[in-house]
């Protein structure tokens, strides 16, 4: 990972960590999903107001790493207005960042969700950043679902 790369990621992760956004109960939710990765103890929960196929509202609850908070927060910022398939584009987009070194990612699609490609070289650490994102999945999928990194 190059330096200045590596100096961003460790900047936008420490700052959703100490500030998450779009974190805590939302109330109304008509979908949501617990999340929970056996390997370290983060559990996450996703709430979202889901209208036709829209993703107008997502707030993230839990305890974790900096990389599970950080990504969760991120994630939310970045569904809020998505549609289901958009949503589902940008999970596989997200996975694939983390996990195949198919060259330099892809910023125009994943904009600032780039500076995660540096969890690529910490493959323990992938299912911490990619927690809420399966919990998103789950919440999607039905209206009160369970995920697991397992």
């Amino acid at each position: 990972m190059a330096s200045d790369l590596g100096d961003l990621y460790q900047e936008v992760i420490l700052d959703h960590n100490r500030q998450p956004r779009n974190f805590g109960d939302l109330p109304g939710a008509n979908r949501r999903a617990e999340g929970f990765n056996p390997l370290c103890g983060d559990r996450v929960t996703v709430s979202l107001t889901l209208e036709g196929d829209v993703l107008k509202d997502i707030r993230f609850q839990g305890s974790g790493c900096a990389i599970s908070k950080a990504s969760a927060s991120m994630m939310t910022e970045t569904m809020k207005g998505r549609t289901r398939a958009q949503a589902e584009r940008l999970f596989q987009e997200f996975h694939r960042l983390l996990t195949e070194d198919s060259g330099a990612p892809d910023a125009a699609s994943l904009g600032k969700l780039v500076v995660f490609s540096g969890v690529r070289e910490f493959p323990i650490r992938v299912k911490c950043a990619t927690l809420a994102w399966h919990t998103l999945r789950a919440a999607l999928d039905s209206a009160h679902g369970i995920a697991s990194t397992e």
